[in-house]
């Protein structure tokens, strides 16, 4: 065991010797020839590191263009993903032609959609994801990446949904709190409803609008009151038509009982 152990102590520090000789030198070709040894074993540190100089110096030639697609690649790899979709961005403008360049549109959104946070925090690389996937497919719709990306337009959407789900939950929450949230609600939960009406949410937000126009109707002054309970009578029988068997059922039921109850004395 310690004979291996030496053995392995040994290889490292050789190794270790050969690559900083290797980084020192002034062989541009050597470098070359390592730096893509480096990338073919999965060594993208090394691999990077070489690479990101390599780039200048080979500047206008072939080896600049796989330099610079390897080099945003192994950025990638380590998980680097703000240094990568830049370089990538840099690539897609400087290289449209490359045999690189399909692939390396597909990498900024893979970028984005790695970068993506929670639902509940700040969406904007979100959005950048699903732009740059949707500018992909409109470039190579028949690439073979093209599936993958619309599965991860999909799921980013989703995200921005279920963001908006949770925004339209925290107005409905608030209540009347510093003014009328619940308006806030209905007006948050049917703009994501208008942008991704596949939603698999759409029964939570729905059901959500039609509890908000009902508090909204229950709590309104006079001069509002027929209107608003109108308005929540109508929304109810969209929702029955569309989840006649929600979840929601019951009590989407008893918001019809009151409403029409509180209806009677404008119907007489």
């Amino acid at each position: 065991m310690k004979k291996l152990l030496l053995l392995l102590a040994v290889v490292l520090l050789a190794s270790c010797s050969e690559y900083q000789k290797i980084l020192k030198s002034t062989d541009y070709d050597l470098k070359y020839e390592k730096a893509l040894e480096y990338y073919e074993e999965g060594d993208y540190m090394r691999a990077s590191t070489l690479l990101q100089e390599l780039i200048s110096v080979f500047m206008g030639t072939a080896r600049a263009e796989e330099a610079h697609y390897k080099y945003a690649n192994s950025l990638y790899k380590m998980r680097d993903y703000i240094s990568s979709v830049h370089f990538f961005r840099e690539f897609v403008k400087k290289y449209p032609n490359s045999e690189y360049a399909e692939e390396s549109q597909f990498m900024v959104g893979a970028n984005y959609y790695q970068m993506s946070p929670k639902p509940r925090l700040d969406q904007t690389d979100t959005q950048n994801a699903i732009e740059s996937l949707e500018l992909f497919l409109s470039l190579y719709p028949q690439s073979e990446m093209a599936d993958e990306a619309v599965v991860m337009i999909e799921e980013m959407e989703e995200k921005l949904v279920y963001k908006s789900y949770l925004s339209a939950k925290l107005y409905y929450h608030l209540g009347t709190y510093m003014g009328n949230n619940y308006q806030s609600a209905v007006i948050t939960a049917r703009n994501s409803l208008d942008e991704f009406p596949d939603t698999e949410h759409r029964e939570e937000l729905s059901f959500l609008i039609l509890d908000s126009l009902f508090i909204q109707a229950t709590n309104s002054v006079k001069e509002k009151e027929e209107d608003r309970l109108r308005r929540t009578l109508d929304e109810y029988y969209a929702f029955i038509n569309e989840f006649p068997e929600s979840s929601y059922m019951k009590e989407a039921n008893k918001i019809f009982e009151d409403v029409t109850s509180m209806l009677e004395p404008y119907n007489n």
